[in-house]
């Protein structure tokens, strides 16, 4: 497999950034979710701990797919027969993706500097976790959350339309060897 993408699939680089990033934002989303409804100190610590290295990698690693679409490679070109009005739902999508993502990194940092949980959560400092809904970056990171889980479900529910309902391969140009 190719590195660079062509104008019917994606290369190596994208398969494995997208795949990587997928799982670590799954990954922080489900610690997320947890440590938010956690009330226990302890657990809510080692949620954290779990959470927060997981958000700054999909984090690092979106801001390398961004450079990489932008400088690096070229996306494939869309199926001959899917409808425009897809086309840009996709592109809408996935530029959401990358804002949300985003987004969520930069509020994510202010909470956990303007709360001043990181000794708690990564030096074993002894003392109690503030409330992070005190602190505003909290509501948007909240909301993020909510509107990252509804676009994966528009970019997962899509992804397997085409693959179930219309059988026209795109999912395979996301996949690692010889396309079906």
């Amino acid at each position: 497999m190719v590195l660079k993408s062509s104008r019917t699939r994606y290369g190596a680089v994208a398969i494995a950034l997208h795949w990587i990033t997928a799982l670590l934002l799954v990954g922080a989303l489900g610690s997320g979710f947890r440590a938010a409804d956690t009330v226990e100190p302890s657990t809510k610590i080692r949620l954290l701990a779990i959470h927060i290295p997981l958000a700054v990698a999909a984090i690092g690693l979106t801001l390398v797919r961004i450079f990489w679409w932008l400088f690096v490679d070229k996306k494939p070109a869309p199926l001959i027969n899917t409808p425009n009005w897809q086309h840009r739902g996709a592109r809408a999508v996935h530029l959401l993706f990358y804002i949300v993502i985003l987004g969520m990194g930069v509020s994510g940092v202010g909470m956990f500097v303007l709360s001043g949980a990181g000794p708690l959560v990564f030096a074993g400092v002894e003392g109690q976790l503030p409330n992070f809904w005190e602190y505003q970056p909290r509501f948007p990171h909240s909301i993020g959350a909510k509107l990252f889980v509804a676009l994966l479900i528009a970019h997962t529910g899509a992804a397997l339309y085409h693959h179930f309902v219309l059988s026209d391969g795109l999912i395979w140009r996301m996949w690692f060897g010889k396309q079906n």
